[in-house]
């Protein structure tokens, strides 16, 4: 078994193509192969509780709780939380909602991987 390296991250999307395409672009940029995957917002906070993770991308729209919501979650149990929010609607609202309950960036879907690579490295390399 190969050694872990890099920050924790959770990635929460109910869609199983979309978790699996930025899996592959964290792994493949060299970013982390520490990965958990969570389908929507009640699993997210469930899974940030027992991992710790250094870093969440999460999608804005999912079943029966939305990012949003799960994001205000997490920013409870540990306000230093670091949370990208991604989503296929662009109304600046949404993005608004995002920033204000605390996210850390805002990445549109569907998304350019090396946009999102950039992305995920600006917020990794510390």
């Amino acid at each position: 078994m190969s050694e872990e390296w890099g920050l924790r991250i959770l990635i929460v999307d109910d869609s199983p193509f979309t978790r699996r395409t930025i899996r592959n672009i964290v792994e493949s940029n060299g970013i982390s192969n520490r990965i958990i995957e969570a389908g929507d917002g009640v699993e997210a906070v469930m899974k940030y509780k027992e991992y710790k993770p250094g870093l969440v991308i999460m999608d804005v729209l999912m079943p029966r709780a939305d990012g949003i919501q799960a994001l205000r979650a997490i920013k409870k149990i540990d306000p230093d939380a670091s949370v990208i929010m991604m989503s296929s609607i662009g109304k600046s609202y949404i993005v608004q909602d995002a920033m204000r309950a605390g996210a850390i960036d805002f990445i549109m879907k569907p998304f350019d991987s090396s946009h999102m690579a950039v992305a995920l490295s600006k917020h990794t390399l510390k």
